[in-house]
């Protein structure tokens, strides 16, 4: 884990913005700020899947150069805040994680709510959507955005069988043609909103490509095959000619409106 007194909380990778296609990665680093030290928290707890996703840094970064795309990662861990959660999310600052007591979490005062609001969050978050209107602007269309993570092997003692998760809401236009690519390789186990669900209000991809009508798919891969520069570089090279070729679909780049199964938007 990093920890800086000069802390960003996002980075933008730069890339083709005309090319009409974005890379988010809501849970890549587990960097803290200097001030909040570890939050009471042992160093290890840091390399688990609680602090971060792992494995989705080097894919996205590697998926960025092959593609071309550009691509935004969040800073902070999400043990600080998460990211891909709404403000009213009751998980928007966890206090137990997995087992884990966060002792730096809890009380948590309102004013301090405020402040991880506001110099955290909101910028990651204003950082998403300025760069999704400005490969808006540059190709003069609509973006198409690919958010990534990772998962776990293993959850409350039960193996997931998957090898990665397609998730998505109400609009098909990229989750079904890369299920469709990825299943085309019989070696590979994937699933469709496996293992979890992608209809998460107030989300990410909620936020910035379902209220827009965006095309956007949320990519989860199995940690245990992407904790390795080589293996993160495997399953980049894997995607990237398969989100060029959906990128590459007219339909990808028309906002249109698709509703979500959590609601009215």
């Amino acid at each position: 884990m990093a920890r800086t007194a000069l802390f960003s909380p996002f980075e933008i990778i730069e890339g083709n913005r005309a090319g009409g296609m974005l890379i988010v990665a809501d849970h890549a680093k587990r960097d803290m700020p200097d001030e909040y030290g570890d939050l009471g928290l042992p160093a290890a707890e840091f390399d688990r899947h609680i602090a971060y996703d792992i494995g989705v840094e080097m894919v996205t970064r590697r998926l960025a150069a092959i593609t071309g795309a550009p691509a935004v990662l969040c800073g902070f861990s999400r043990l600080l805040i998460d990211p891909n959660r709404g403000e009213d999310d009751p998980t928007l600052i966890r206090q137990v994680y997995d087992g884990t007591v966060i002792s730096g979490n809890y009380p948590m005062s309102n004013d301090e709510r405020q402040q991880r609001l506001d110099r955290f969050y909101r910028p990651y978050d204003d950082a998403v959507g300025a760069l999704m209107s400005s490969v808006a602007e540059a190709s003069g269309r609509s973006p198409f955005i690919v958010s990534m993570h990772s998962f776990t092997p293993v959850m409350q003692g039960r193996p997931r069988p998957w090898h990665a998760g397609i998730l998505w809401d109400s609009d098909p236009r990229a989750p079904l043609p890369l299920i469709e690519a990825l299943a085309a390789d019989g070696s590979l186990v994937v699933g469709d909103n496996e293992p979890y669900d992608g209809a998460l209000r107030g989300d990410t991809m909620f936020r910035h490509a379902i209220v827009n009508g965006f095309a956007h798919v949320l990519i989860e891969i199995r940690q245990d095959l992407i904790g390795t520069q080589a293996g993160a570089d495997e399953w980049a090279e894997r995607l990237a000619p398969m989100l060029d070729a959906i990128n590459r679909r007219p339909d990808i780049h028309e906002a249109k409106q698709f509703g979500s199964r959590t609601g009215p938007i």
